[in-house]
């Protein structure tokens, strides 16, 4: 018999820093799920990737308390802001630049968040990251 479903959290850490602290504590807390369990399982599954980039999680919490994860690659800003070699986006996108990425660099991009993109093919995929781009006030040169 399969396991009844509480409900699924939704939160983005650091690799390799879950820690009882919000929002992990409060979010795992008011399920009454083991905050301790859940941090030590989630930093050993992302001990391998660099470390404090933002790992998007799906904890889908069952009635006898247990748990079960799955995490995704960073978002598709983390890898453009690195690329564009930037501390974060423009805030008036369209009005001014604030960083260049090459098309190469957005197909590496695509290929490499091709699982988590809602995209039939590579073409599909390098259009929303090139459109993530530009909405966060980068160029887009060849």
């Amino acid at each position: 018999m399969a396991k009844e479903i509480l409900g699924l959290i939704k939160l983005q850490i650091p690799a390799g820093g879950a820690n009882p602290s919000p929002p992990v504590g409060p979010a795992l807390g008011q399920r009454g799920l083991n905050i301790m369990d859940f941090c030590k399982a989630f930093n050993d599954k992302t001990k391998n990737m660099e470390k404090g980039a933002p790992i998007p999680v799906v904890i889908t919490a069952y009635k006898d308390r247990s748990f079960d994860f799955q995490t995704k690659l960073p978002p598709v800003s983390y890898y453009l802001k690195k690329a564009a070699k930037i501390k974060k986006g423009n805030s008036t996108p369209g009005r001014s630049l604030v960083g260049k990425v090459t098309i190469s660099d957005i197909e590496n991009i695509a290929k490499e968040k091709m699982d988590d993109l809602n995209a039939i093919d590579l073409k599909g995929a390098v259009n929303m990251v090139k459109g993530s781009a530009v909405s966060m006030g980068m160029e887009v040169v060849s």
